[in-house]
């Protein structure tokens, strides 16, 4: 891609006024309406703001490339903007940035802002461009320094494609073995990749393609970005090399890198240290990788160090996310057919079919919460024992000890991480075993020994332990008393707005989940309640801000305004995430006031006794509560709180 098709002269600002974050966002968001390129300010501001809440596109080194896909765009468009005295944006150095580079890309459009960020991260990775942008005065300059960079790209990749034509040829696909030492360059190879597979992961692979000749060596990098893999190694690419670098922070193929020296770093490091990473593969520094036979192993030396608490987390969250898709869809459909069943009575063909789907999807919960805790820890040979183990935490009968109740939710996690550390014990103890065995690996000894293993441990000790501490945990909450619940149920809601969708927020939500889930009804006292006061306490945050800019307009934008008729809908449908794009530009008043208002409304659905029997919703389970006027108060009572507050306390807007 040219990047010039995109570069506007008419959208770009040569001498941008904004101080700070936010307002530079404002007045690039208001440049793109002024030229046509998209209809509606607020939908488009409000998916940057998103953007920027996930991970921060200030990339360093001066550069932010904040971006977006939507509807309210009319055509692909890059907006080129320059500040002569830079403006904090969160970058990842932490230096202010002065180009700036929004990216706007229509709804349909195929992965077109994917490609723009490709080409831009390209170029920019070249300090002189960077320089030249900045001292540029006009459009036209900035057209003619882009296009003097774009063809000198060109240019030299034109001359690597043929140069590596020209070496496929004469190899004819034998395998030579490059060293520092011989007259032909030494021959590395690479594979870059980010968590969003944007920017860092094409940076990286031109920081690395840039040093290599400057040093005299040649590389190839693979990267695996959001459009996929481009540049694969093959066998004889990985064969031919001197070392691997892996500069990523998710996980790769990585089995097909086995007796190779191998140095696995953080994207970043692929960015700023490419010299160092590069010497040290030519010096055979890294460690020879060895295969474990599951196709995505990640190597020990990461170059970063984690908590136990941090791993544990992390494991923890990838289970979580990965189960959540079963918990709205089966939850919603089995909210529908609660509906039916009051309409058309328990024996109609609508209730039925949606309420048998419903559980189908609700009965995987904690198997595949287990399953994706376990391939966080022991990757691909830990689904099946991870699965396994979590369908066996389900089942009463599971149990030989105790068999009056299933070991749940509990027993799921543990059965999770317990799979998880079992494949890691095998892979060690079978690391020593001769390399012809290599492939019944995965085909034999990790399926048949983890499933045996797992099964002795869920069988007599897990599921007797759980299923006796999930039998009590069910007992005691159904018969807690209205003042303890109110306790709970406050502390319950006010996490759900503590970080709208983090760690507080999640962990809130699966404790609801775990105790609904364990209940054979899903209807009982001992569950639906403590739904009541994670799903009102998720609503509030949105509905706060709705209410505040509808009343209090003068602390709001203009763009924050119309952004703000949108939480209605979010936060009555209990889609917290409504509320992240201005908790990222103001968390103090936003995150405090809904705080409040949640904690308010999460002990009045205790204290009313409000039960809502199903995980997901939002204002349609006031179709199926036991109280609907204690739901509507406790929402009510707590969005109008949180809402006052944050007008009050909210600053007068500088735009107002």
């Amino acid at each position: 891609m040219d990047i010039r098709d995109l570069l506007l002269k008419d959208a770009m600002i040569m001498d941008l006024k904004a101080t700070t974050k936010e307002a530079a966002i404002d007045e690039m968001v208001d440049r793109y309406a002024e030229v046509g390129v998209i209809n509606d300010k607020a939908l488009y501001r409000s998916d940057i703001l998103k953007r920027e809440a996930e991970f921060t596109t200030g990339i360093g080194d001066g550069i932010a490339m904040p971006h977006a896909k939507d509807k309210a765009v009319t055509r692909a468009t890059v907006l080129f903007a320059k500040s002569d005295a830079g403006i904090d944006f969160n970058s990842l150095d932490g230096q202010p940035v002065y180009l700036f580079f929004m990216i706007a890309a229509p709804e349909g459009a195929n992965n077109v802002h994917l490609q723009a960020l490709s080409a831009l991260s390209s170029l920019l990775i070249d300090p002189a461009l960077i320089a030249q942008l900045k001292q540029a005065k006009t459009p036209d300059d900035v057209q003619q320094l882009f296009g003097a960079a774009q063809a000198a790209k060109d240019a030299k990749e034109a001359k690597e494609q043929a140069e590596e034509a020209a070496a496929q040829a004469t190899t004819s696909g034998t395998l030579v073995q490059p060293t520092a030492t011989t007259d032909a360059k030494p021959y590395i190879v690479a594979v870059t990749a980010c968590p969003t597979g944007i920017a860092h992961t094409y940076m990286a692979e031109a920081a690395l393609k840039e040093t290599a000749e400057k040093m005299g060596v040649a590389i190839k990098v693979e990267t695996n970005g959001s459009e996929g893999v481009k540049h694969h190694l093959s066998q004889t690419d990985i064969q031919n090399a001197v070392g691997v670098i892996i500069a990523a922070d998710k996980k790769v193929d990585m089995d097909r890198f086995a007796g190779k020296h191998l140095i696995n770093r953080p994207v970043i490091d692929g960015i700023k240290k490419p010299q160092e990473l590069i010497q040290e593969t030519l010096d055979e520094k890294g460690a020879i990788y060895q295969a474990a036979g599951d196709g995505t192993s990640a190597p020990t030396d990461d170059g970063t160090k984690k908590s136990v608490w941090n791993r544990i987390y992390q494991d923890l969250m990838n289970g979580v996310s990965n189960m959540l898709p079963f918990v709205v869809g089966g939850g919603i459909i089995m909210a529908v057919s609660f509906i039916f069943e009051n309409w058309l009575g328990a024996k109609s063909l609508a209730f039925t079919f949606t309420n048998s789907v419903g559980n189908y999807a609700f009965n995987l919960l904690v198997p595949v919460l287990a399953a994706y805790i376990a391939v966080s820890i022991g990757d691909r040979p830990a689904l099946m024992p991870g699965f396994v183990g979590g369908m066996m935490a389900t089942q009463a009968t599971a149990s030989i000890l105790h068999g009056q109740n299933a070991a749940g939710f509990l027993g799921g996690l543990v059965a999770g991480f317990t799979a998880g550390w079992l494949i890691i014990g095998l892979k060690k103890l079978l690391a020593n075993t001769p390399k012809s065995l290599d492939g019944l690996k995965t085909i034999l000894f990790y399926p048949v020994l983890g499933l045996f293993l797992i099964g002795t441990i869920m069988y007599f000790i897990v599921n007797p332990i759980f299923a006796a501490i999930n039998g009590a945990l069910i007992s005691w909450l159904e018969s807690m008393g209205t003042g303890n619940a109110v306790i709970l149920g406050v502390i319950l809601a006010a996490m759900m707005s503590i970080d709208m969708g983090g760690p507080f927020n999640k962990a809130a939500y699966t404790f609801a989940i775990g105790v609904f889930q364990s209940s054979s009804t899903g209807t009982t006292l001992g569950d639906g309640r403590w739904m009541a006061a994670v799903m009102i306490g998720g609503m509030i945050p949105p509905l706060a801000i709705a209410l505040a800019s509808t009343f209090f307009p003068a602390k709001f934008t203009d763009q924050e305004r119309s952004a703000g008729l949108s939480n209605y809908v979010l936060g009555l449908t209990f889609i917290t995430e409504g509320a992240i794009p201005f908790a990222a530009t103001d968390p103090l008043h936003i995150i405090g006031s809904s705080v409040i208002g949640s904690a308010i409304a999460g002990g009045l659905t205790q204290l009313w006794h409000v039960n809502v029997p199903a995980p997901h919703g939002g204002i349609v389970t006031l179709l199926l509560t036991n109280n609907p006027l204690g739901f509507i108060g406790a929402l009510v009572i707590g969005a109008v709180i949180a809402g006052l507050i944050l007008g009050i306390w909210r600053p007068v807007a500088k735009e107002a």
